[in-house]
């Protein structure tokens, strides 16, 4: 695609672009800026862009991506800052989902029922489960990302099929 038709092209769709980031973002600052972040990646991945995709669906894939990942960063950087004189809310206890010993049990019960897998299966789970994301288990493990994601995902369905009762 020629680089006028494509920008041409962005121009006639900012209006429904603006429209989709204020539905993401409910508040028309932050829509102008992600549609100032959508367009600008647009131009800037123009010759990624294959004539015969549905351009409209191109670019608001964009903007959702940049818009879960501003989120995403967002939640990841929060921080709770206790400015008491004493740290009252630090020392507060932390509640616990383990409130009652039927808790325990069922706590006990998945462990004892995911370490029932098979190591193919189980570290990688263990592995996501502790914080890990897919490509730093793939790269631990020497395999590829999407076998790891099966895998985990092979594991979550066997335990919702396994531990149905405990819903």
């Amino acid at each position: 695609m020629k680089s006028t038709n494509f920008q041409e092209r962005l121009l006639h769709l900012q209006e429904n672009m603006m429209n989709f980031a204020y539905i993401l973002t409910s508040n028309r600052e932050e829509a102008k800026d992600l549609l100032q972040d959508t367009t600008l990646k647009a131009l800037d991945n123009e010759s990624k862009y294959v004539d015969n995709v549905n351009f409209k669906g191109w670019l608001f894939t964009i903007m959702r991506n940049i818009f879960i990942n501003n989120y995403r960063r967002i939640v990841r950087t929060q921080r709770i800052v206790d400015k008491t004189g004493d740290l009252n809310y630090l020392n507060l206890p932390q509640e616990s989902r383990l409130s009652t010993p039927e808790d325990c049990f069922n706590v006990k019960e998945i462990n004892r029922t995911i370490n029932g897998f098979s190591d193919e299966y189980r570290i990688p789970f263990t592995m996501h489960i502790a914080g890990y994301k897919y490509n730093e288990i793939a790269e631990k493990m020497d395999l590829p990302l999407g076998t790891i994601k099966s895998r985990i995902f092979f594991v979550r369905q066997r335990l919702q099929n396994i531990l149905k009762d405990y819903k």
